[in-house]
């Protein structure tokens, strides 16, 4: 790669010999490339080139290889190298020359002269050693460095197995130490669990203790002078607190020594400290009844009386806000706070004690506000005298409603419960409402009641149907957009009580006794049997008195009542009555049929029980208000009456195979054993319900009326002899039926079927027979 003349720069000097090197050597060397070409003999050796390689670098890589540059001419390289070399021998002479002084005192004649005879051959040998030397550095220094590396790791890997096998030695020792003392933590343990189980022995033994010691200091503070005053404070409750903790610690561990005894004491502790509150409340009610009622009965001012009575009575009552307190513990020891009973070890005497608070503040609420309670029955009375009962009733049930809110309040304040319905007799409201006095309260609505059913026992029905109404409206139902309030929840939970407790018995005996007076017993003169011409299309105008006052009935009693009472007993009370009047009268025409033929006895049992019948599903869809101009629902109670065959019905019963099975709800639907039909009855069976014997009655009466009106049908249309025409039969029965049924084309239309039905049935009969 490079030019042959570079490697032949010194062509004359390549076999000249060193003049220096000695003959006497058996080894000849080639001439130093670094002599000068024309320089003699050196007299001093050549020292080695120490330093003429420049500092290494401090990393330990390996030499990146590069491509060393060439010289510009040899000339310039001689002059470098001669340049160097002199400084290296100079350094090299001083410090030679410094070593032989040290050590000529040493050396020895003989020494010296063989030193100097042999001089020149190492020196040389030498100067190649280093010239190498000094060409090898950086990879000598490589190599020095991985060998320090070297024995770095190899000291690591030594140090590693050394830890190795101390910690191998360690964890020998461990497993030695642990199997040796194995026993000895087992012992340990044991000892561990002695000491907790004494520990626990002694606490138990402690606490237990307790329940013991302390009934001599609660005997001493119960029984101390003073002992009416621990009412006031809260340490009152604490006492009540310890007592039950006492009782019920006796009570679980009936094996101790005298347990019954300490059981025994302490429950007669706790009765007298119940006693001691329900002293010191009931004398703190007093204190405050004796002044309220000075100042009620001395202001005649509404508001002001009602300012006394609630808001400076509840001022006056929470000032011994100790005392209101332990009430309230004993009160909630025993109820929750809707009133509920609280089971538990001491309930008897807990509840017993709140019995007797709420009498005496009963006793004292009432005393206190009689002046108030006197003065609305007074305006009550005068309003039923002045005006009228219905006005009065609303403004005396909006007046006791406010006052029951008022008072609900006010007990709520100062007892912390609300008592609500329950019939659990253990509960508050059972507790209150056994105390029965003038004042209205939250439980307490006998005054509302017998104030009401006072005024109405001799009023008009019509009346006590709308007070019903208005406060079924006003309070028990409730719009889907109307925003319930306290006020109104606590007078819908007041009327719910008062018509299911009060108001309904009284309005449902109210309704019995009218339907005794005028349908039970009511007169049934021969004019009412006749049917007159129906007025304006009203279906009900010609309809008999009592089923006329029956719908009246029926319609006042959905005024009066939500739907949810439309199938109570008085409505099928009146049913029932109305269908045994009808059947007396039915009775009563077929008796005097010879003489007076009008009305059909059939067709007038159909046209008052279809009413009845209307007017009754009327009332289970909510639909009477008023008389209905029409018998709006004949065709559900038509399809409900109607087979689905009329023709194989009729040929059925008309050739005997069939009864009238399919005509009742309660007969057999199959055949008599002896192939007879069953014979018609109008008596129903006496256990049926209302609805299903008004059907039965219903589905007789037309099939008599259908089969009677058949037959002559049938007879005028094969010319029998004694037999009308066919004309004047169709046209007698046209007459009957409108002015059974005028304005009612439907009802006309499906009898007048039936009855060609019936006919034609009979005429396939004998063409039947006629075959045989």
């Amino acid at each position: 790669m490079y030019e042959d003349s570079w490697y032949n720069f010194v062509p004359d000097h390549t076999h000249k010999r060193n003049p220096s090197i000695s003959q006497a050597s058996g080894h000849r060397r080639r001439e130093s490339l670094l002599q000068q070409p024309n320089g003699g003999k050196q007299s001093d050796a050549v020292e080695p080139l120490e330093h003429l390689f420049e500092e290494p670098e401090t990393s330990i890589d390996p030499p990146e290889a590069t491509l060393s540059r060439r010289a510009k001419s040899y000339s310039d390289f001689y002059h470098v190298v001669r340049a160097q070399l002199s400084k290296d021998a100079a350094a090299a002479k001083k410090k030679r020359k410094k070593a032989k002084e040290r050590t000529l005192d040493a050396l020895m004649t003989e020494g010296l002269q063989y030193d100097v005879r042999h001089q020149g051959q190492p020196q040389l040998e030498s100067l190649d050693g280093e010239l190498i030397e000094a060409s090898q550095q950086e990879y000598l220094l490589y190599r020095d460095q991985l060998e320090l590396t070297e024995r770095h790791l190899d000291a690591l890997i030594n140090d590693a197995k050394g830890a190795l096998d101390l910690l191998t030695s360690l964890a020998n020792s461990f497993r030695a130490v642990e199997s040796q003392t194995s026993t000895f933590q087992a012992q340990c343990d044991d000892l561990l669990s002695e000491e907790r189980r004494l520990q626990k022995l002694a606490d138990e033994v402690g606490t237990d203790l307790h329940y013991y010691a302390y009934l001599d200091g609660v005997t001493r503070r119960l029984n101390a002078p003073g002992a009416s005053r621990l009412v006031n404070h809260e340490s009152f409750g604490e006492i009540l607190t310890n007592l039950d903790a006492c009782i019920a610690f006796m009570v679980e561990h009936p094996e101790y020594r005298d347990a019954e005894s300490y059981l025994a004491r302490y429950q007669s502790l706790l009765t007298k400290a119940l006693h001691l509150l329900e002293v010191g409340f009931t004398s703190h009610l007093d204190r405050i009844s004796s002044d309220i009622s000075k100042q009620l009965a001395a202001t005649q001012s509404g508001s002001a009386r009602h300012a006394l009575a609630y808001g400076r009575f509840e001022e006056m009552v929470l000032e011994m806000d100790g005392l209101v307190a332990n009430t309230q513990r004993v009160i909630r020891s025993c109820f929750d706070q809707l009133g509920n009973p609280i089971s538990g070890q001491n309930f008897d005497y807990y509840a017993n004690t709140a019995v007797n608070i709420f009498s005496s503040y009963l006793d004292v609420r009432d005393r206190d506000l009689r002046p108030m309670t006197q003065h609305d029955l007074d305006v009550f009375k005068k309003e039923v005298r002045e005006v009228n009962v219905e006005t009065a009733c609303r403004n005396f049930i909006k007046q006791c409603y406010e006052r029951s809110f008022d008072e609900a309040g006010l007990f709520t304040k100062i007892f912390s419960i609300e008592p609500q319905f329950n019939m659990d007799s253990q509960s508050a409201y059972a507790a209150l409402k056994a105390q029965p006095k003038a004042l209205v309260s939250v439980v307490n609505i006998s005054p509302i009641a017998t104030t009401l059913q006072s005024a109405l026992q001799g009023t008009e029905l019509q009346t006590v149907c709308n007070v019903l109404g208005w406060v079924t409206n006003e309070y028990l139902l409730v719009e889907y957009d109307e925003e319930e309030t306290p006020y109104s929840i606590h007078c819908h939970d007041l009327t719910a009580r008062l018509l299911i407790e009060y108001l309904w018995p009284f309005t449902d005996s109210v309704f019995d006794a009218e339907v005794t007076k005028s349908i039970s017993r009511a007169p049934i003169p021969p004019d009412s049997l006749r049917f007159t011409a129906v007025v304006n299309g009203v279906a009900s105008s010609n309809a008999h008195p009592i089923t006329k006052r029956a719908l009246e009935l029926l319609a006042m009693y959905d005024q009066a009542m939500p739907k949810e009472r439309s199938s109570s007993p008085v409505v099928f009370g009146i049913i029932n009555e109305t269908i045994l009047a009808m059947q007396r009268a039915e009775s009563r025409l077929r008796s005097n049929r010879t003489a007076n033929p009008d009305p059909d006895p059939d067709l007038f049992m159909i046209k008052n029980l279809l009413i009845l019948k209307n007017g009754l599903i009327s009332l289970e869809i909510g639909d009477v208000r008023s008389h209905p101009a029409a018998i709006q629902h004949f065709g559900q109670i038509w399809d409900a009456l109607s087979p689905q065959n009329w023709m194989g019905l009729f040929r059925g019963i008309l050739g005997g195979s069939l009864s009238l099975g399919l005509w009742s709800s309660t007969a057999s639907a199959s055949p008599a054993a002896n192939g007879k039909a069953t014979p018609v009855t109008n008596q129903a069976q006496p256990e049926q319900e209302a609805n299903e014997k008004l059907d039965e009655l219903l589905r007789q009466s037309i099939y008599a009326f259908t089969q009677r009106w058949g037959t002559l049908i049938y007879a005028a249309r094969g010319g029998k002899r004694g037999a009308k025409s066919l004309v004047a039969t169709e046209k007698e029965l046209d007459e009957k039926l409108l002015v059974a049924f005028g304005g009612q084309p439907e009802i006309v239309a499906k009898l007048k079927e039936a009855i060609q039905i019936n006919a034609q049935a009979q005429k396939e009969m004998k063409a039947e027979k006629g075959a045989r």
